[in-house]
């Protein structure tokens, strides 16, 4: 016995598609992919990093920054820098502080500290793709960080995942 399976109509696919298409570039979409538990634990992080700068200052989040605990552990981290793209704060190489890394691209040549600070202005917050050094796995691995600039001071606080 044959069974025949008849197919749908290639505009019927082509309609759905076009749907699919819609839903993932829609915001909603965007905001949905957000939802995945380590990026809103990143996220949440350099919103509490950017605020702890803006109500104790810099030098006393720094201390939080650089010791283990709520800002550091395993590879999660914040880093700061100012807007002309100095270290303020960066615990994997604390002595890196005070160094200008505006010019400092990914391996693949992406200018990321220029786009942390492009995202900083023009948005206040938001997420940076790049690729870097995990200190954890003494790798570079693909990295999605989230951008918080300090309120009222021309500082960025940010906070990466390793992929």
């Amino acid at each position: 016995m044959s069974v025949f399976v008849q197919r749908p109509p290639l505009r019927v696919l082509w309609v759905l598609l076009a749907a699919l298409l819609i839903a993932a570039l829609h915001p909603a979409g965007a905001r949905a992919q957000s939802g995945d538990p380590e990026r809103e634990q990143v996220r949440a992080v350099a919103l509490k990093a950017a605020e702890l700068i803006a109500t104790r200052g810099l030098e006393a989040a720094a201390a939080a920054f650089n010791r283990d605990g709520e800002f550091r552990h395993g590879a999660l981290y914040v880093t700061v820098i100012d807007f002309a793209g100095v270290w303020k704060v960066y615990p994997p190489r604390p002595a890196g502080v005070g160094v200008s890394v505006i010019n400092v691209k990914d391996p693949d040549g992406r200018d990321i500290v220029r786009d942390i600070l492009s995202v900083a202005r023009d948005s206040g917050e938001g997420w940076v793709e790049y690729r870097w050094l995990n200190p954890a796995s003494d790798r570079i691995e693909p990295k999605t960080t989230f951008v918080k600039r300090v309120p009222g001071q021309d500082l960025v606080a940010y906070v990466g995942l390793y992929h």
